[in-house]
């Protein structure tokens, strides 16, 4: 018999127990190693995810910034309007969402929807986000608008106020009530009163949009008290209605009608004034038109702008005040190239005639012609001739010497005034040039704090009650008065302060021009 070789013990083959744990142990630590790989794979993608991320979002800006990327307006969504009624909303924006065919021109709808929003005055914030549409219709946008009406409705402020061309002070104050029946609807009273005895209240409605009229209108019923006393010899009180009838971006038109009248209590007024004191009706059509691409209102330094404005009064047949007023104003800014510097220059005009047969030998109402001189800013007022630094308010142009006043018949004593009345012009024409520089200390650019000189001139004629006749505009060109001056302006959110040197370089007779310093406040408004 054959003998085999005994299989020793420390070779014997295991048993199927040791098998199995064997294989166990192989296991485990082959999963060990899976699991201590995968956990090393997951750290790793995390560590990739933030970067795919901002690759992803660079890729898309990169998209949206070059190529157009289609999309289309599926629905409008508004919300937190508890008040406001949502036509008044849809109507603001309703026509911003049905052009736009790219998310670029979808994004600058959203921008100007918000801004017309905000503009009703009647929201503490508007929002809107751009949400994707139904899962059915790819490539489809939600627009979601959500509002935040205002708080408190009523707001008021009250304040006390300088101007420094009649050296007087007032009181001014307003309230507004916003949203009362959630059309958007602001209801304002305002009121203001003069150190000099000036008075003026008013109350009135501003709806953005009214049933199916596409433009905001208003109305107003307003007091106002007037002392012209100083220059013109005679107050003036006007009570009546204002209708606000058109109103967009350029056209603005409205009607009025006023109760007016002038009275003189001194009794000592020209005969070109007294001709005038009582009452009259003021029945009035006005229209504006104004465009201003200037790139800014307080400092422009490049841009133009220009504004219309024409008066018809004595509609309706009414027995009252009957003339024709036209305004023309341009302006135009450039820059110099040097010390932040810009040239402003403008030319300003304006006219009145009265309505009827022989017009020519007809008179105009005082309060509604021209008048010149004033401390307003020459860049700022935009809207007709009015401004001529160096001179006061009413300083210049036609005038009337004031009446002789007999206090004692008997003895034949007599005071006679030495001083004449400003009765204004139907024809004004103004100019002007001003350049704008920075300061040299860099705590004054920082502010906004700038120089600027000027010089302006201007000049008004009468052509009523036959002066037309008259009329030589060799004449008229050479009268021109004008002057020139150094100040430094300091812009603030809302006007514009200047602290002038004013040098008068032409005036006439009777005229109110003087050299010194000049304060003006002025609001681009």
């Amino acid at each position: 018999m054959a003998n085999s070789d005994p299989i020793p013990r420390d070779q014997a083959p295991p048993s199927d127990s040791e098998e199995t744990n064997g294989a166990d142990e192989i296991s485990e630590e082959g999963e060990e190693e899976e699991d201590t790989e995968y956990e090393e794979f997951e750290e790793e993608e995390e560590e990739l995810d933030p970067v795919r991320e901002r690759e992803r979002l660079k890729s898309i800006f990169r998209r949206l910034s070059t190529d157009p990327v289609h999309v289309r307006v599926h629905d409008v969504v508004i919300k937190g309007n508890t008040k406001t009624k949502d036509a008044i909303i849809e109507a603001e924006i309703s026509d911003l969402f049905k052009k736009p065919r790219t998310v670029q021109e979808l994004v600058a709808a959203a921008s100007i929807a918000n801004a017309r929003l905000k503009q009703l005055d009647v929201f503490d914030s508007v929002s809107i986000t751009l949400d994707a549409g139904p899962a059915e219709l790819p490539g489809t946008t939600n627009v979601v608008i959500e509002v935040v009406e205002a708080s408190n409705p009523l707001t008021g402020n009250v304040g006390v106020f300088s101007k420094p061309e009649a050296r007087s002070w007032s009181l001014e104050g307003s309230l507004k009530l916003k949203n009362l029946f959630g059309h958007a609807d602001i209801w304002d009273t305002s009121g203001a009163f003069g150190w000099d005895q000036s008075l003026e209240i008013g109350t009135g409605v501003w709806v953005p949009r009214f049933k199916s009229v596409p433009t905001p209108l208003s109305a107003r019923a307003f007091l106002l008290s007037q002392d012209w006393l100083k220059f013109s010899s005679y107050k003036e009180r006007l009570m009546g209605l204002n209708f606000g009838l058109l109103s967009t971006n350029n056209h603005d038109l409205s009607y009025n009608l006023t109760w007016r009248t002038l009275t003189d209590p001194t009794r000592m007024s020209s005969p070109s004034i007294r001709r005038q004191l009582g009452h009259n009706v003021l029945s009035a059509l006005k229209y504006c038109y104004k465009i201003d691409r200037r790139d800014s209102h307080l400092r422009p330094k490049s841009g133009y702008a220009f504004s219309s404005t024409s008066q018809v009064s004595g509609l309706w047949d009414l027995r009252g005040l009957k003339f024709f007023r036209q305004e023309f104003d341009l302006r135009a800014a450039m820059p110099l190239g040097f010390w932040n510097a810009a040239l402003n220059v403008g030319l300003s005009a304006g006219a009145i005639f009265p309505l009827g047969r022989n017009f020519t030998k007809l008179s105009t109402s005082v309060p509604d012609r021209f008048f010149l001189g004033g401390h307003s800013s020459l860049v700022c007022s935009l809207g007709g001739p009015s401004s001529l630094l160096g001179f006061q308010t009413r300083g210049l142009g036609p005038n009337d010497m004031r009446r002789v006043l007999n206090l004692n018949k008997d003895e034949g004593l007599s005071v006679q005034s030495d001083c004449h009345d400003f009765v204004g012009g139907d024809l004004a024409v103004t100019a002007f040039a001003d350049v704008s520089f920075d300061l040299p200390l860099k705590i004054f650019r920082d502010a906004g704090i700038h120089g600027h000189a000027f010089v302006c001139a201007g000049n008004l004629a009468k052509l009523s009650e036959g002066e037309i006749r008259n009329f030589s505009a060799e004449r008229f060109l050479k009268t021109f008065r004008s002057s020139a001056g150094v100040g430094v302006i300091l812009p603030t959110k809302f006007f514009r302060v200047e602290v002038n040197y004013c040098h008068v370089l032409k005036q006439f007779e009777n005229d109110h021009g003087k050299n010194g310093i000049q304060f003006s406040f002025s609001s681009p408004l």
